[in-house]
């Protein structure tokens, strides 16, 4: 399934998160261990300060396995499916693990681009602005 995750980056954790990002140590242990770097690499920063992003997972409760690693850095907002399940093929059991190259997102993928800034953008730019 894919969900649609909204958060907010919890305050002083940037540095720490700027850097598990830049070492690829971001979810590393998880089975999903990629996909937190690749959902870094595509969140936004919206306009009402919310990092979102859009992730694939397997879980019988969303985010259930990713939860730990994603709280370490942020306060999960809003987790929400990002389409029907009716229409999820692995949801509905016509084609397992059909999600990691499915293209039923796509629309919302290509939304979430257009919304806010990149986020690794505005991070490494705070990042800078503490240091100075």
């Amino acid at each position: 399934m894919r969900y649609l995750v909204r958060a907010r980056i919890k305050p002083g954790c940037e540095g720490d998160l700027l850097e598990a990002i830049n070492i690829e140590s971001l979810g590393r242990g998880s089975v999903a261990e990629g996909e937190y770097l690749r959902n870094m690499g595509e969140a936004r920063l919206c306009a009402d300060q919310t990092v979102r992003w859009v992730e694939v997972c397997y879980c019988p409760t969303p985010l259930l396995e990713e939860r730990p690693y994603w709280e370490k850095y942020f306060d999960l907002t809003k987790v929400q499916d990002a389409h029907d399940r009716r229409e999820c093929r692995d949801e509905n059991g016509t084609e397992p693990w059909a999600c990691r190259d499915c293209d039923c997102t796509a629309r919302l993928e290509q939304k979430l681009k257009a919304a806010g800034t990149p986020f690794l953008d505005s991070l490494r730019g705070k990042k800078h602005r503490s240091e100075s």
